[in-house]
């Protein structure tokens, strides 16, 4: 899912850049894209990417050296953020676009599904987010 996010990011990005150049109108009211809305849905978007990323690098290599079970924390995390990095991402290039980002033109609408339904299958958030804190204060008993 990670390679799926990146070109969205790309996609979003591709999309402000074209509206701050164009100078279209997105907040309503006559405002106009502000070099500050583009810098922050992009720093946002990658800052997500990267830390889930490293969280999957990390789960990967405590895998390899430590064994599956000692990786149980950082793959509920990952279950978490992945998708919730996911859906944020394709939430702000739909928004990049406007109405057009729910079109057939860019599949954004079928992306956010798509997104969406992930962190339905994997279980909802909560569950991995007490695993997590049990296994949290387990190293503390």
């Amino acid at each position: 899912m990670s390679g799926q996010v990146i070109l969205y990011f790309e996609d979003q990005a591709d999309a402000l850049r074209f509206a701050l150049a164009a100078g279209s109108v997105m907040a309503g009211e006559g405002s106009r894209v502000s070099d500050a809305l583009v810098q922050e849905t992009s720093r946002a978007s990658r800052i997500r990417i990267d830390a889930t990323r490293l969280l999957v690098y990390k789960a990967a290599w405590l895998m390899d050296t430590a064994g599956n079970k000692a990786a149980r924390g950082e793959i509920a995390g990952i279950k978490i953020a992945a998708a919730a990095t996911a859906c944020q991402v394709v939430d702000w290039a739909i928004q990049a676009h406007g109405a057009g980002g729910l079109s057939d033109d860019f599949h954004l609408g079928h992306a956010y599904a798509q997104a969406r339904a992930i962190r339905l299958a994997d279980g909802p958030d909560e569950v991995h987010r007490n695993q997590i804190g049990r296994l949290e204060l387990e190293k503390y008993a």
